[in-house]
């Protein structure tokens, strides 16, 4: 089939047989027709969107069309490119756009994440998705195997830090015996306590749908429901099970990227929720403690990584001497010979012996400092192919299925057993079902 024809059809394949649209890679991800001044679109202009909009303006990209389902956050799309198309849905934009695009920006709700970048790549087009990069396990291994089988196709999840030389410190730390052998990860954060609500549930009775707001737009894949004024939109909607992923969903991919990316471990094959604080039927908890088990791999042993949220933090190691001042956001490494702390996802690093990391002597080199430490740059320069993403899906998929698993255990209130390999969760029918979702017509991309 050819490309003009499978674009033509493309809309009507959405509609009738969502999912089906083969495999298409457009020519600009084989390096040919990508002009230096790159042509980047977005999918949703406001909240994170918006800070996309800031980077690409700043790395003077131009833009053909952009697209939000809410009229009034169109403002910056607006005044950065007068001549550029407004659309409230992206199916429809790039399919009449994709010959027009080199890359595609998506920050949307978490519920739109998969959808969005499915429908991108199956046009051939290059995408930034935001963390997580899907709403759901199953969806980020879907994604990974699509990268996979189109390997042009640059990708690249929402993790700016990634870019950074802190996290390649303690990488080489680490991988250096820094710590000796790594026992336990302990993660936390603040969120979601003061950013946004958990533990709630459905507020009763229907609110008239603002002019501004196409709602069945936003909520896409996700079952319908009334429109309430103040509980969805537009940044409410983290903590509700149907649009967001909760506090472990939007900082797990940046906190607990430094233990996938040192450790590089195999699937879990335990994952359990130690502690969950008012769960409800729609929204993720008040607070949640939860524990991983990965297997032995290059030679190391099992090890556990654990992760607190909304104020809860991990206790003081025995090793530890002195005060426990713990700040709002960070990870605690214990080791055979030492205690690290790293603050946020950013650093610095502290050790426990206190001149651990200065007396350890000269820390191999083992990953190589990053050049410019822009994690957007990087993007734009492997679509030009003069770099490469370390974020990119084949990455970020496992990263994000990793951290959503944790979102599983938290739901199905039980310790669950994983094969990473089939994607099985053993004898838990319930758990099992929450590896996935159901989406509704018109939104079943690759399904």
């Amino acid at each position: 089939m050819s490309q003009k024809t499978t674009r033509r059809t493309f809309l009507k394949q959405m509609g009738v047989a969502a999912g089906v649209a083969p495999y298409i890679l457009s020519s600009k991800v084989w390096g040919q027709n990508v002009n230096d001044k790159l042509r980047i679109a977005f999918v949703a202009t406001g909240g994170i969107a918006g800070a996309h909009i800031n980077e690409m303006v700043r790395l003077g990209v131009d833009c053909p069309c952009y697209c939000d389902v809410d009229s009034d956050r169109l403002g910056a799309a607006k005044e950065h490119w007068p001549g550029a198309k407004a659309y409230a849905d992206y199916r429809i934009m790039l399919e009449k756009h994709a010959d027009e695009i080199d890359g595609v920006m998506i920050g949307t709700p978490d519920h739109h994440h998969y959808p969005a970048t499915m429908v991108a790549m199956q046009l051939g087009l290059n995408c930034y998705t935001q963390k997580p990069l899907t709403h759901t396990p199953w969806e980020s291994r879907r994604l990974v195997k699509m990268a996979q089988k189109n390997p042009k196709i640059v990708t690249q999840m929402g993790n700016q830090g990634h870019a950074s030389d802190a996290w390649r410190q303690l990488y080489n730390f680490i991988r250096a015996g820094g710590i000796g052998t790594v026992l336990e990860v302990h993660t936390w954060t603040d969120r979601a306590t003061g950013w946004w609500p958990q533990a709630m549930n459905r507020p009763e009775g229907r609110d008239p749908v603002p002019d501004n707001l196409n709602w069945d737009l936003w909520l896409g894949p996700a079952p319908r429901r009334p429109f309430k004024a103040g509980a969805y939109h537009p940044f409410v909607w983290r903590g509700w099970k149907d649009f967001g992923t909760g506090a472990l969903g939007d900082m797990g991919c940046h906190m607990m990227d430094g233990t996938v990316w040192t450790m590089d471990p195999d699937f879990p094959t335990l994952i359990e929720p130690i502690m969950v604080k008012d769960m409800t039927a729609e929204a993720f908890p008040a607070q949640a403690i939860v524990r991983w088990t990965f297997p032995k791999k290059h030679g190391m042993p099992s090890f556990q990584q654990y992760w607190y949220e909304s104020g809860l933090k991990p206790p003081k190691p025995e090793q530890v001497e002195g005060e426990w001042n713990l700040p709002s956001n960070g990870s605690v490494w214990i080791g055979t010979e030492a205690v690290l702390l790293y603050e946020s996802s950013g650093g610095p690093i502290s050790t426990w012996p206190k001149d651990r990391l200065e007396s350890f002597g000269p820390v191999p080199e083992l990953l190589k400092k990053c050049p410019n430490q822009d994690h957007y740059a990087e993007w734009l320069n492997a679509i030009r192919g003069t770099d490469t993403t370390k974020g990119n899906f084949e990455y970020s998929g496992k990263l994000a299925e990793i951290v959503l698993l944790g979102s599983v255990a938290m739901q199905a209130g039980v310790p669950i057993e994983y094969d990473g390999e089939d994607m099985e969760i053993k004898d838990n029918p319930k758990a099992q079902a929450l590896l996935t979702k159901e989406y509704r017509r018109g939104w079943r991309f690759g399904l």
